[in-house]
């Protein structure tokens, strides 16, 4: 098997517009959301440690609830994520 090399976008060019800013927690939070409701579809539980044979996770809790590297870890994707669709060549404006 080929050794995967992650080759993502680079949006280092990219910068967000002030007005997109509070955008970027909402998103991380539904991040969490769809993450957890997929990890609960799959058998997951909370844990107090992470048990990947028992499918438990400390982390199958609130956005509100994680600890903060857990957060920044939802944020970062969802900066990620706006950069890019930025990057393509797309608007983001509010209705």
């Amino acid at each position: 098997m080929k050794k995967y090399i992650p080759t993502p976008t680079d949006t280092s060019d990219v910068r967000l517009p002030e007005e997109l800013i509070p955008l970027i927690e909402e998103m991380a939070k539904n991040v969490h959301e769809v993450w957890a409701k997929n990890r609960l579809v799959e058998g997951w539980t909370y844990g107090s440690v992470r048990d990947d044979v028992k499918r438990q996770t400390p982390c199958m809790v609130a956005y509100e609830d994680l600890p903060e590297n857990e957060k920044e870890y939802d944020r970062a994707t969802s900066i990620e994520t706006l950069k890019l669709i930025i990057k393509l060549g797309f608007d983001i404006s509010r209705k």
